[in-house]
């Protein structure tokens, strides 16, 4: 090969390697906002507690059976609407230890923060503290 031909390759080869560190480059810097933005948004969902709805909000009855798990709870919250992320709903049970609820019909509100409905499910409901 021709002297002008291997310098012809060195460039080349040193564009395409600064190319890809470039794009290497990009793509960190790319994930590590979308971590950190996504991680912020899920601290702030568990730590600074927003209802779904503002008040007055809306009354719904929500039912907790024999042997549901927090899970089973937070899935069933999170498709009447009265909780907006149901990750942040179970993270906080563990986290303020609410992990047992009551088996019941509960009255709640949109309008209730995750922290409060966590509170309500672990108080019996009136009907059974009648019985």
């Amino acid at each position: 090969m021709s002297n002008t031909t291997n310098d012809i390759n060195r460039v080349t080869t040193t564009i395409i390697s600064v190319s890809i560190r470039l794009i290497v480059c990009a793509l960190v810097i790319l994930l590590l906002y979308e971590g950190v933005t996504r991680g912020f948004a899920f601290g702030h969902a568990i730590f600074y507690e927003e209802a779904v709805d503002s008040p007055p909000g809306t009354d719904q009855v929500f039912t907790v059976e024999e042997g549901d798990t927090v899970d089973d709870v937070a899935g069933r919250l999170a498709d009447q609407g009265l909780i907006a992320n149901e990750f942040a709903f179970i993270f906080q049970s563990r986290f303020y230890e609410y992990d047992d609820f009551y088996p019941g019909t509960y009255e709640l509100n949109t309008s209730m923060t995750s922290k409060e409905i966590l509170q309500a499910l672990n108080v019996k409901p009136q009907e059974e503290e009648e019985s």
